[in-house]
């Protein structure tokens, strides 16, 4: 095992270097300027369409609303509350503001992901809808880009088992054993049953599910989230100041922490950023290739307000809880971290962390259950899909008493390696994009004031 940590954290270091930064930042970055920045300008318009989407207008198989609520389910998960805390254990509290910064670009990769995504997807014989960056990058590049799609999904297939699957179940696993002392395999257990009966449904039953939960447990966790905050509002202010020259100025040793420069601020908040909110990664895609839509651009309007939500609005709780608290000075890491934080702000905010974790790790699987299954179809059709998830399930419990270090660390190449390809079509059809996207706030707005 020692050898297989030291190699794949030698592709790591590669797959997460300079290269990586600029490419994720710097997509968003084209992205955003060629849509002159509407991703920015229409959020008050896309919470518009959500709200009207709760209903499906147009072939697909489930409503734009549980489009974003199964990427949702996929993406607010252990990153929200242990990967900010990773972020700023390992690149003090500037990690926040570049994770801020991956958000904002981000909503632009996350509304041309979802534009390509239902402008390209495929229907099967059997009604069912599959779309995501293997087809748009097949359909939209042509013939001689097919190595690409099958980069993406290969490497989406496996990446699903890690991002999606074993860090869920192994940051359960340590939470609720550190805060209830449940054993980790008796986790991993309950996971397996509880994942297995949605999952084995398919996507509606997935969509059904997580447009309950995923409101639900979003709202609770802010709400106590808000609370602790509205109590310490008084140092608010010097929080984010402290953010903010971190950034550009690095951390310097206090306390139990080591101690940070720039370069590593830039590089856990990109690398736990793009984790958390996914944008750039290409899973999202898929679940809104589903939408009951036939307008790509009012979809990637409600697919750009993910990135929003998960890391604007969710993350920026959980780092701010952090930041306050001053454990992130202790050395403690992971969702230990944001344990402790809560907890020395809000007494018996540990069980709030540990239970959130758990809901919110259950729904991250639901949502990257269907991710990999379709990276899956991509390559063996639909014979392949039960077999998938029945090894989908299967790894759940051998995630939960798995090593963390590793398993973090081997989600974190994954990613990387499955974003590659995507970013790569992004550039390529960028100029798609912005053709879709002429005047499109414009339209967009006079229909949602129908």
């Amino acid at each position: 095992m020692e050898t297989i940590s030291l190699w794949v954290g030698a592709v790591n270091g590669i797959v997460w270097g300079p290269l990586m930064l600029v490419l994720i930042l710097g997509t968003g970055a084209w992205l955003m300027a060629g849509l002159g920045f509407m991703p920015l300008r229409g959020i008050g318009t896309a919470f518009r369409i959500l709200w009207r989407g709760r209903e499906g207008r147009g072939s697909g198989e489930i409503s734009p609303f549980q489009a974003l609520a199964t990427s949702l389910s996929a993406t607010i998960g252990t990153g929200n509350i242990a990967g900010v805390a990773t972020a700023i254990a390992l690149g003090g509290p500037g990690a926040l503001f570049w994770m801020w910064c991956t958000a904002l670009v981000g909503m632009a990769t996350k509304y041309a992901e979802a534009v390509l995504a239902v402008k390209f997807r495929e229907q099967a014989d059997d009604g069912s809808f599959s779309g995501g960056p293997m087809y748009y990058i097949k359909n939209g590049l042509g013939p001689k880009w097919r190595w690409l799609a099958g980069l993406f999904a290969f490497f989406g297939a496996f990446a699903g088992f890690g991002i999606g699957n074993t860090v869920q179940a192994n940051s359960v696993a340590d939470a609720l054993f550190t805060t209830f002392a449940v054993p980790y395999w008796i986790t991993g257990l309950v996971l397996l049953v509880g994942v297995a009966l949605v999952v084995l449904g398919g996507v509606k039953r997935i969509a059904h599910v997580a447009g309950y939960l995923v409101p639900i447990m979003a709202l609770a966790y802010m709400a106590v989230g808000l609370l602790v905050l509205v109590l310490h509002i008084s140092e608010v202010p010097g929080v984010i100041a402290l953010v903010v020259d971190s950034a550009f100025n690095g951390t310097a040793a206090v306390g139990g922490f080591a101690g940070a420069g720039i370069a590593a601020a830039i590089r856990f908040g990109v690398a736990r950023g793009v984790f958390s909110n996914e944008a750039g990664l290409g899973s999202a895609p898929i679940a809104h290739a589903a939408a009951q839509t036939n307008n790509p651009v009012q979809q990637g309007m409600v697919a750009m307000l993910g990135t929003f939500i998960d890391t604007i609005l969710v993350c920026s709780v959980t780092g701010f809880v952090i930041l306050i608290s001053g454990q992130w000075q202790t050395g403690e890491s992971g969702a230990a971290l944001s344990a402790n934080s809560f907890e020395a702000l809000l007494a018996g905010g540990h069980y709030i962390v540990a239970v959130g974790l758990a809901v919110f790790a259950f729904t991250t699987m639901l949502g990257w259950a269907y991710y990999s299954e379709r990276c899956v179809v991509y390559f063996f059709g639909s014979r392949a899909v039960m077999v998938f998830r029945i090894a989908w399930v299967i790894a759940i419990p051998l995630g939960a008493v798995a090593k963390l270090s590793f398993v973090w660390l081997l989600a974190d190449t994954l990613n990387a390696l499955m974003a590659i390809p995507n970013l790569i079509a992004l550039l390529l059809l960028s100029p798609v994009v912005f053709s879709l996207s002429k005047g499109a706030l414009q339209q967009v707005r006079a229909t949602s004031a129908d």
